[in-house]
């Protein structure tokens, strides 16, 4: 990118007579130059596009500005320091479940007297060597959430779920969300997709196998109700209330359950 530009003005003056009139000439001054212009911000661009994609500039949160895909486990990380104000002693045992986990577990780990697992629904093979360290430990599971999770009753004092139940149907719902419930002794908090929001369907496809299944919260709630999962009231309101106090604004849609008993 060090190379000069060639001058245009220089090469036509040193190259005789031109078969074109004085005024054609004026014009083509500017022409190659433009040309190299536009050439240099394409290529910039390009290059740009390309790192961004393999996480050179950013990573994974510059893929999904690109994409345009609205991250809800993302959104758990910003909610961190939220959830140990509402849930206090019952963030000291953590399960997360939904792609990206680990990014979860290793932000979870950093806090004191915490233990963090997680469960990655989907294939790893992007996943850097921080992640695959987990694996190789037993710290993040690959498991397909459409069956019993290989863990014990009550095996966590809570479970935090996101960007997976959205790509389920009903039909594995009734089978994931007891699951969830299960494993959980305090609670279970479930981050789920706004209907509406832009998703790029191909990425989708590509990862998870279809496009996500955006509900609304009357739905939701619906649901819940069905599989037999009440709503937890002491955590909502502790949550709304540490949400207030720490200028928090989720942008996707956050459910607290009470496990069963």
């Amino acid at each position: 990118m060090s190379r000069r530009p060639v001058n245009p003005a220089r090469r036509f003056a040193d190259g005789g007579s031109m078969p074109f009139s004085s005024s054609l000439h004026q014009k083509s001054r500017s022409s190659p130059i433009l040309s190299v212009g536009l050439v240099i911000v394409g290529a910039l661009l390009l290059i740009g596009y390309s790192y961004s994609g393999s996480g050179g500039f950013g990573g994974d949160k510059s893929v999904s500005k690109l994409e345009g895909d609205l991250s809800c486990t993302s959104e758990v990380l910003r909610a961190v320091p939220v959830l140990k104000k509402a849930y206090g002693d019952s963030m000291h045992k953590v399960l997360h479940v939904g792609p990206d986990t680990c990014s979860v577990v290793s932000q979870l780990l950093k806090g004191e007297d915490t233990e963090a697992w997680g469960v990655e629904p989907y294939d790893m093979e992007d996943a850097d060597a921080k992640c695959k360290g987990l694996v190789r430990k037993g710290v993040v599971r690959v498991a397909d959430i459409k069956f019993s999770l290989p863990y014990r009753e009550k095996s966590f004092s809570l479970v935090i779920v996101s960007d997976a139940l959205d790509y389920l149907s009903p039909k594995y719902l009734n089978k994931t969300l007891p699951e969830l419930a299960r494993v959980s002794a305090d609670g279970l908090v479930i981050f789920a997709g706004y209907p509406g929001q832009q998703r790029v369907k191909v990425v989708e496809l590509s990862r998870y196998g279809k496009p996500a299944k955006l509900r609304s919260s009357s739905w939701w709630i619906r649901y819940f109700v069905q599989t037999g999962l009440e709503e937890n009231e002491a955590a909502i309101k502790k949550f709304e209330q540490a949400a207030e106090k720490l200028s928090y604004k989720p942008s996707c849609q956050v459910f607290h359950l009470s496990s069963y008993h």
